[in-house]
C-alpha cells in the first residue's frame, strides 16, 4: 500500500511539474537589428528579467534593418505559440498584417518605438516623441549661436519614432532657429556606421556652413562622429543623437560628439517581459500604477501608449558612468 501510495505521488508531482514547464509564459522580441550595442544591451536586459520572474524569453536581431526579416520573425514565433511577442518596428505599415495575425492567434503584442503601431495590445515608450525631438534640437541651438545649416538623420524613412523625433526636432528648429536651415530633408543612414559615414562625408563637403548633425539612431552620431574628424572639423561641427555610451566614450571625450539623450535600452528589455507577463496573468494596466522600469503610468487606454519620461543625459561628465553600467 505504501509502494503504491509512493508511485501514485511521484506521478502527482511527475504530472505536476509537467503541467507547470508547459504553462510557463514564452515571449519572443524581435528588434530592428542585431549585433549593435544598443540592442545588445536591451538583450541583456530581456535575459535578467526574464530570469527573475522565471519566464522564457528571447531577443530575435535580424541581420539588417529589413522589415521584411521582421515580419519572417514574427510568423516564425506565431509557429512556436509563443504566448507574447515583443517588436521594436522598423516599418509600421509592413507589420499590421503580421501583428494581425498574431493577435487574431490569441498571442498578446507589445510595441517599442512603434506609437502608430494599431495591432498592439500595448505601446511603451520611456520618453515623450516630442521631448526627445526638441531636447536634441535645444541642444544644438545652445552650440551653434551662429547661424548656418544642419543636417537629420533617422534610421530609415520608415522608422516610426525615429521619425516622430525628427518632426520635433525640425517643428522646434524652424520656429527658435531660422537662422539655422536643414540640408535637403532627412537621411534614413542612422542604423548603419558605414552609411552614416559616408553620407556625412558628402554633406561636409557640400555644406561649407553645416553646423552640426541630429542623428536619431545609434549608428547615426558614430558614423557622422567618425566623418567630423576625418575631416578635421571637431568643435566646427556638433554631432548629437542617442548612442551607446559605451561605444561613444572616446568620442564624447575627444570632443567629435557633443552628446545627446537617451533611455536605457536594457531597461527597455526588461519592461518588455515584466509587461509581458503581466498581460499573460491577465493584469489590467490602470492609472497610478507603479510599473518596474516604467515607474508611476498613466496609460492611454484609448492610443494604446503607455509613455513615461526616462531621459538619461550623455555628456562628458555622465558618459563614462553610463559605460560602466554596460550601456
Amino acid at each position: 500500500m505504501t509502494k503504491l501510495t509512493g508511485m501514485v505521488s511521484a506521478l502527482a508531482l511527475t504530472f505536476g511539474l509537467a503541467t507547470s514547464a508547459s504553462a510557463e509564459t514564452s515571449m519572443g522580441i524581435v528588434v530592428k537589428i542585431g549585433g549593435i550595442p544598443w540592442f545588445n544591451a536591451m538583450e541583456d536586459g530581456i535575459t535578467r528579467r526574464a530570469e527573475e520572474l522565471g519566464v522564457t524569453a528571447e531577443m530575435i536581431g535580424p541581420v539588417s534593418a529589413d522589415p521584411a526579416l521582421q515580419v519572417q520573425a514574427i510568423e516564425d514565433l506565431i509557429a512556436k505559440g509563443v504566448d507574447v511577442i515583443g517588436v521594436v518596428p522598423n516599418d509600421e505599415a509592413a507589420l499590421e498584417p503580421v501583428l494581425q495575425k498574431a493577435r487574431d492567434a490569441g498571442i498578446i503584442v507589445i510595441s517599442h518605438e512603434g506609437p502608430g503601431l494599431e495591432n498592439v495590445d500595448w505601446n511603451f515608450e520611456l520618453a515623450s516623441a516630442e521631448g526627445f525631438g526638441e531636447a536634441h534640437a535645444k541642444l544644438l541651438s545652445d552650440k551653434t549661436p551662429e547661424g548656418g545649416t544642419y543636417a537629420v538623420y533617422v534610421g530609415s524613412l520608415t522608422v516610426p519614432l525615429h521619425n516622430a523625433w525628427a518632426d520635433a526636432a525640425i517643428a522646434w528648429m524652424a520656429e527658435n532657429r531660422p537662422d539655422l536651415e536643414i540640408v535637403g530633408d532627412r537621411y534614413g543612414v542612422a542604423e548603419n556606421v558605414d552609411d552614416s559615414r559616408s553620407t556625412a562625408l558628402d554633406l561636409i563637403a557640400a555644406n561649407p556652413d553645416l553646423k552640426g548633425f541630429l542623428a536619431f539612431g545609434s549608428q547615426g552620431p558614430i558614423g557622422a562622429g567618425r566623418a567630423v574628424e576625418e575631416r578635421r572639423k571637431t568643435g566646427e561641427i556638433h554631432v548629437m543623437g542617442p548612442f551607446s555610451p559605451g561605444q561613444g566614450r572616446k568620442m564624447i571625450h575627444s570632443g567629435v560628439l557633443t552628446g545627446g539623450f537617451m533611455w536605457n535600452p536594457a531597461q527597455a528589455g526588461e519592461v518588455f517581459v515584466t509587461l509581458g507577463d503581466m498581460l499573460v496573468r491577465g493584469e489590467t494596466l490602470e492609472s497610478g500604477m507603479d510599473v518596474p522600469g516604467l515607474g508611476v503610468i498613466e496609460p492611454d487606454a484609448d492610443a494604446r501608449d503607455i509613455i513615461t519620461d526616462n531621459l538619461l543625459e550623455i555628456n562628458a561628465s555622465t558618459v563614462d558612468d553610463l559605460a560602466e553600467k554596460g550601456l
